[in-house]
């Protein structure tokens, strides 16, 4: 089984989303929402909240899900957990890519474990965010 694939997502533009996303998940920290109050602030304008990190990251998970040579059943996928690592903020006019690839593929005997790394960088190449995301996928 192959563990050395490795997929990526850039440009990914974040301007009008950050907004979108703290409302969405209903977290009105005016760091996120406020033009003015985020200006006075230490971070001098609006940032991304930490989850939002899912959006950028979680990219570039669907591709492993598709590849043939894996032979992974993504209608039994359960999703198991989410780690983060953060470096920098993110701004609104950050452009953000990530790259993932899979750091391990346990089989069990019911199911099978799948652990992804995707680093995400912005524009400058500097290190955003490590997130790791781990996937049981049971069997038939």
């Amino acid at each position: 089984m192959k563990i050395a694939i490795s997929s990526d997502h850039g440009g990914f533009n974040l301007k009008e989303k950050i907004k979108e996303y703290a409302a969405g998940i209903k977290n009105f920290d005016p760091h996120y929402l406020n033009d003015e109050f985020a200006k006075k602030s230490k971070y001098k304008g609006i940032i991304a909240p930490p989850t939002f990190a899912v959006i950028y990251s979680g990219m570039v998970i669907a591709p492993f899900f598709m590849d043939p040579e894996l032979n992974l059943d993504f209608a039994m996928l359960v999703h198991g957990e989410q780690e983060f690592e953060f470096y920098e903020v993110v701004r609104p006019n950050d452009v953000i890519t990530s790259t993932g690839k899979i750091v391990s593929i346990e089989n069990k005997e019911k199911v099978d474990v799948v652990a992804l790394d995707v680093l995400s960088k912005n524009q400058t190449g500097k290190d955003v965010c490590k997130a790791t995301f781990t996937f049981v996928i049971r069997k038939r």
